[in-house]
């Protein structure tokens, strides 16, 4: 996610198509795919063991993140059909978030960075509408309505159960990126009205990104 300026069987890392399998390397460096890549609509598989590969990406995927200012990012949005995704709000002044562990009023930003593996999302509360963006729409941004809480229960990258409550951009976030675990993008959210008048760009982006990935074949 990016604001707008102002356990199964052990998992393959095999990025989506054609070719070998190819788990990724120390100092990996990633490319975040764009709107119209197929990976952005594959329902991720469940990561069954915490390998050193698994955690490899993960740290790839926060760098990633943070070289291009977003506050969350899915493995999908690398390439990765995974249950994998990673969330970082400490830059974030204008927006505020909310946490609950064990029940317990907590500091959001003491959990940052945030890496959540077959993550389990239960939406709650009323619902808001409040922009967003996304990494793999560069310079898009929409209203999306969304409830205003969320419970997690997830696995971080130690293999340690997480599970927490919370609300406010945090809980945005983490249903933003849920959405893309499940091969769902913020576009599928946004009213009719929104969307189209956001067609032009959409359609650009889209087009752009079937000419590369035809070019690089």
């Amino acid at each position: 996610m990016q604001l707008a300026a102002k356990m199964e069987p052990e998992t393959s890392l095999a990025p989506p198509g054609p070719g070998p399998a190819a788990a990724p390397c120390r100092k990996m460096k990633l490319d975040i795919v764009k709107y119209g890549h197929p990976a952005l609509r594959q329902k991720g598989a469940r990561v069954g063991k915490i390998t050193p590969e698994i955690k490899e990406l993960a740290e790839a995927m926060l760098e990633a993140m943070h070289l291009h200012k977003g506050i969350g990012l899915a493995a999908q949005q690398v390439g990765y059909a995974l249950q994998l995704t990673v969330l970082d709000l400490r830059d974030v002044t204008d927006r505020p978030s909310t946490l609950k562990l064990g029940g317990q009023e907590a500091d959001p930003l003491a959990i940052m960075p945030l890496v959540l593996i077959n993550p389990e999302v239960k939406a709650a509360g009323p619902t808001a509408a409040a922009a967003e963006g996304c990494l793999s729409f560069p310079e898009i941004y929409g209203e999306i309505e969304r409830p205003s809480a969320a419970e997690v229960r997830a696995i971080n990258e130690k293999g340690e159960i997480v599970e927490f409550s919370c609300g406010g951009l945090l809980a945005r976030a983490i249903q933003h990126e849920n959405d893309h675990l499940n091969g769902i993008l913020f576009i599928d959210r946004m009213s009719r009205e929104v969307k189209e008048e956001l067609k032009p760009k959409l359609d650009e982006l889209h087009a752009a990104t079937k000419a590369a990935l035809k070019k690089n074949q």
